[in-house]
């Protein structure tokens, strides 16, 4: 048996080890829960054909998905342990892709925390297969969100930088705009028949169409959530802050101190948060962990700890973390705790013939 074989029977053995199902998802998916969930940049990457009626699927881009689709659809809250090793399919930038990626998704555990303890043992046992000591990257999108529900800002703005959490680029923009943004008192806003009306005779004068494209309550709707958002003013204190609490990251406990401080100097509560993620770290042993409070998959279901596993150049072998609410964007009726990881075979494989 060559080593590749070796190591590759060796992961199989630990999928198995893990217990529960084994998933198998079809090889082809309705694409339409890609789109909605994980969004364009995503979409993107996912291999498309259409059926006769027009509609869209895809050659499975991950298991995640899926797992979490057929739990929700089989009705069941039952705890549920699920591995997989077998092939996805996503474009790159080399072209259309197959490779295999492994992994395992909990829901439902009695203990979310202990869930997580599990994806991230896993994640390490598998990496060491491959001879891989990982350096390990944390976030904490709960820490966030903590820190976003109690910061001094209009409640309208709260989603809107959830929503970039992640996207580096895109909340620098946002908070550049916020900061830029003058102090106005809010004019009076004309009520919205009033307004659907005006769009409606403007629409009708300019010969467009009332039913094809944006109807005009649509675009009033849309004036009037605009107009809101401009009257709306974040506190430079509180862009402050979130240009601090962003900026932290580097070893795990000094940037989890550094976070402890600045709470308490903005007299946030949050120490629940600060006190899980220092639980997990007891967990990754002598592993290389850095904190960043920057970090998160650039998904918004993510709910509690998120991590990357990477190898010696800094290639992400294995990702995942807590991600509760993807459960409940796929129609589950009350809050299920998942925690999962995927892993990347093929890059685990290049690293071992380093």
């Amino acid at each position: 048996m060559t080593n590749a074989a070796m190591r590759r029977a060796q992961l199989e053995t630990l999928v198995e080890a893990q217990g529960g199902y084994r998933a198998k998802p079809p090889l082809l998916l309705s694409a339409d829960p890609y789109f909605d969930l994980a969004g364009e940049e995503f979409g993107r990457r996912l291999l498309l054909t259409t059926d006769q009626t027009g509609a869209e699927y895809c050659l499975r881009p991950d298991f995640t998905l899926p797992i979490v689709a057929d739990y929700i659809a089989a009705g069941t809250r039952d705890a549920a342990a699920f591995s997989y090793l077998g092939p996805i399919f996503r474009q790159r930038d080399t072209g259309p892709a197959e490779f295999d990626q492994a992994g395992i998704e909990l829901l439902a555990q009695p203990d979310g925390d202990l869930a997580l303890d599990q994806v991230l043992t896993f994640a390490r046992a598998a990496l060491s297969l491959y001879g891989v000591a990982p350096n390990v990257h944390l976030g904490g999108v709960g820490l966030f969100e903590a820190l976003l529900q109690q910061a001094n800002m209009p409640d309208a703005w709260r989603s809107r930088i959830r929503h970039r959490f992640g996207h580096t680029e895109a909340m620098d923009r946002l908070l550049t705009r916020l900061e830029a943004a003058p102090d106005l008192p809010r004019s009076e806003q004309p009520s919205r028949d009033d307004l659907v009306e005006d769009v409606t005779a403007r629409m009708v004068s300019a010969g467009l169409s009332l039913s094809e494209g944006r109807t005009p309550a649509e675009i009033a709707d849309r004036f009037l959530e605009q107009q809101a958002l401009d009257a709306a003013h974040v506190p430079a204190a509180t862009l402050k802050l979130l240009r601090a609490y962003l900026a932290i990251k580097g070893d795990a406990l000094s940037a989890l101190r550094q976070l402890e401080t600045l709470g308490e100097q903005h007299r946030l509560f949050l120490g629940a948060p600060l006190r899980t993620i220092r639980r997990h770290l007891e967990s990754l042993g002598e592993a290389r962990v850095t904190f960043d409070a920057s970090f998160s998959p650039r998904l918004d279901y993510y709910t509690g700890i998120v991590f990357e596993m990477r190898g010696q150049g800094g290639t992400v072998l294995a990702s995942g973390g807590q991600y509760d609410r993807l459960l409940e964007r796929l129609g589950a009726t009350a809050p299920i705790a998942a925690s999962g990881c995927a892993l990347w075979v093929d890059r685990l494989e290049a690293e071992w013939t380093r």
